[in-house]
Parts: C-alpha cells; sequence; structure tokens
C-alpha cells in the first residue's frame, strides 16, 4: 500500500486538493502498478508562519 504524505502552505482548496490526489494516485497506479483502492494520500497543512524559506518566515511577519 503506498503512502503519500504531501505538505502545503494552507489555502489550496478542496477541489485542488482532489484533483492533486486524483494526478498522483493515477502516477502511482501506471508507475508502480499499485490497487488504486490501496493509494494513501495525506494532505498535512502549513500555516506560512510555520515556515521559513532562505531564513525568512513565508508570511513575511
Amino acid at each position: 500500500m503506498p503512502n503519500i504524505t504531501v505538505e502545503l502552505l494552507t489555502g489550496r482548496t478542496a477541489a485542488q486538493r482532489a484533483e492533486f490526489a486524483r494526478v498522483v494516485t493515477d502516477a502511482v497506479v501506471d508507475v508502480l502498478g499499485a490497487p488504486r483502492h490501496l493509494v494513501r494520500i495525506q494532505f498535512t497543512e502549513i500555516e506560512p508562519d510555520r515556515l521559513a524559506l532562505g531564513g525568512e518566515l513565508v508570511s513575511g511577519t
């Protein structure tokens, strides 16, 4: 059973997450030969003030 964890900044819509899950699941089925019903994707949302890039918070605060 493939388990995929995706970390995203908050703000993506449910429709965007659903489309991402569909496309990634298709790829896992095609490339790895995994049964579709066993592909698990978990989304973890990160608040912009909890992530820094280049020494600066993504939120800009």
